[in-house]
């Protein structure tokens, strides 16, 4: 292990690792938008827009992200849509995060017995009443364990960007690969970095699911 190697290219480790942060959190933000519209769309049963949102679904879960990328990236621009790299990388995540996101908030809210919204309609509660109170945090709890993996799929998933010439985390470490042959040094840094990024996630997620579990709400 040549550490004089490590300590040289350790900012640059360091540059790519905010990009992929930042690419990363971007995505999932963007993501969990899409996941509640497309949520909102099928159990509201709005005619046009469930439909959409089951075909937007099924495409973006079967498709690779590589291959949604390639056409974000090289086939958009073929009709007059160009984007850069870090937009493209964004709207890849995005496209394929919120169709994780809705699956994760439909399996929370459809997991909520039918007793619970005839109960809050006895009360005299409204449905936007009986949604935010009674079915909405029931839910939460129910689909956080499915959202906090969806986090921690959607960020390894930035894997990827060096296709689109991104310099990530993985772009980087080939790059030195390719560059000195310090392969053991180059993937010793690609591994630290995506855990100082990735285990914070999961023991945060840990913790909310902990807090969050069902019937409990804190324990």
């Amino acid at each position: 292990m040549k550490w004089d190697f490590i300590m040289k290219y350790l900012p640059l480790y360091q540059k790519s690792a905010v990009l992929t942060v930042k690419i990363g959190v971007a995505g999932i933000l963007l993501s969990i938008l899409i996941g509640i519209f497309c949520t909102a769309a099928q159990n509201f049963r709005i005619p046009f827009l469930r439909q959409a949102a089951n075909v937007y679904v099924e495409i973006s879960r079967n498709t690779p992200l590589l291959i949604q990328l390639f056409f974000i990236y090289y086939g958009l621009p073929k009709i007059g849509i160009r984007t850069n790299a870090e937009v493209c990388g964004i709207a890849g995540l995005a496209f394929l995060g919120g169709s994780y996101m809705a699956e994760a908030f439909r399996s929370g809210i459809e997991a909520v017995e039918t007793v619970q919204y005839e109960s809050a309609y006895s009360l005299g509660l409204s449905r936007w009443q009986t949604l935010r109170y009674v079915v909405f945090p029931q839910a939460l709890s129910i689909c956080m364990p499915a959202f906090m993996a969806n986090v921690i799929f959607l960020l390894k998933e930035t894997s990827v960007f060096s296709a689109i010439s991104l310099m990530d985390l993985m772009f980087t470490a080939k790059d030195l690969i390719g560059l000195y042959y310090q392969t053991t040094e180059s993937l010793f840094l690609l591994v630290i970095f995506y855990l100082l990024i990735l285990l914070p996630v999961s023991l945060a997620g840990s913790l909310l699911e902990r807090r969050l579990r069902y019937a409990g709400f804190g324990t």
